[in-house]
């Protein structure tokens, strides 16, 4: 027998019962849903900057990162809207070692995933509640959602789940602004399959039971740069990239076309001080051309207390474990800057 059933987990309900989200937050979740759906539909034009570190590895740095967040937030909250990237199931790129807080609530020791479950959902409730601020997640386990549906205000498809189909029908049912981004070899026509698909309603089996959803108009495109079949970064960011994607939407039937430029990745290469010139970019190409204006909705940028990234076995507090980030100051700088170019 190949699998070994360690122990069955407590359904979501379960959880949410134990570890419940107050009144209160509720309503600023709710409040804070639409002011994001705003932007995505145009009704809205301020501008979205999804900020965080890679992997949400440890509480307090997650934390203490938010609460520095929150009076910035209320600073630029005219022309910006800040959603902290708060990512549970970020694990390292080859998926060996550390596998996100939510299957391993300290990268020290092996897997636990009813500890990180409830991990998952600590950070998520005690981030609001410090800051103010509902926030972001990837969803690499699509049976994770319910954990965190009632927490969330946006949602991260990857670049390697984007084409499964199970990823994309959960996405149907979903209730919140949903980001697809491009797969790993760059094609647009991946992508907008995958909008596609989870703008429509569905039929099918999801955690053990046959479901409907009613399709999500929320749903849109990330450009996170591309790989080569030599293994070369391939950006997605430029003007040209943009009027490419916007001549592909006009061709296809989609609710509210919008797509988020992910400033890290394959646009940088993973040299993370270079989010701050492309970001400055994405902004000055939006000057240029109202179409791009239209269409690019905000940015993604990959961000901790201190720059960089550690090596495995160090334990270097706000400094990232997966891929590098941009340090504090230098982050606080660039919201300032952005929200003095979304004019």
């Amino acid at each position: 027998m190949s699998f070994s059933y360690l122990r069955e987990l407590p359904k979501p309900e379960e959880i949410k019962r134990q570890y419940p989200l107050s009144e209160q937050l509720t309503a600023l979740k709710a409040e804070r849903d639409k002011k994001i759906a705003d932007v995505i539909t145009g009704a809205d034009d301020r501008f979205l900057v999804i900020i965080g570190p890679c992997s949400a590895d440890n509480e307090d740095a997650v934390l203490d990162y938010v609460s520095r967040l929150a009076p910035i937030a209320e600073e630029v909250k005219d022309r910006l809207i800040l959603i902290p990237r708060i990512y549970t199931n970020k694990p390292r790129t080859t998926g060996e070692g550390y596998k996100g807080i939510a299957s391993q609530p300290d990268p020290e020791k092996k897997p636990d995933m009813l500890a990180g479950l409830i991990a998952m959902r600590n950070m998520h409730i005690h981030a609001i509640e410090e800051s103010g601020l509902t926030c972001a997640d990837e969803m690499l386990y699509p049976e994770n959602w319910g954990y965190v549906e009632d927490l969330l205000s946006y949602v991260a498809i990857g670049a390697r789940s984007v084409e499964d189909q199970h990823h994309r029908l959960t996405v149907s049912g979903f209730d919140v602004a949903s980001g697809m981004k491009n797969p790993t070899s760059g094609d647009f026509t991946v992508m907008l399959n995958s909008v596609y698909a989870a703008q429509h309603p569905h039929h099918f089996v999801y955690r053990g039971h046959e479901v409907e959803t009613t399709g999500n108009p929320l749903t849109h495109v990330v450009l996170r740069g591309a790989v080569s079949k030599h293994g070369n970064n391939v950006q997605n960011y430029h003007y040209e990239d943009i009027m490419r994607l916007i001549d592909r939407y006009e061709q296809m039937d989609l609710l509210h076309p919008a797509a988020i430029i992910d400033a890290n990745h394959s646009n940088s290469g993973k040299q993370h001080r270079e989010q701050v010139r492309i970001v400055k970019e994405v902004m000055h190409n939006r000057k240029l051309s109202p179409k791009i204006h239209r269409i690019i909705k905000g940015v993604m940028i990959e961000s901790y207390l201190e720059e960089g990234a550690q090596k495995v076995g160090e334990r270097i507090y706000g400094k990232s474990i997966t891929d590098p980030c941009l340090g504090w100051e230098d982050s606080k700088r660039l919201i300032y800057d952005i929200a003095e170019m979304n004019v």
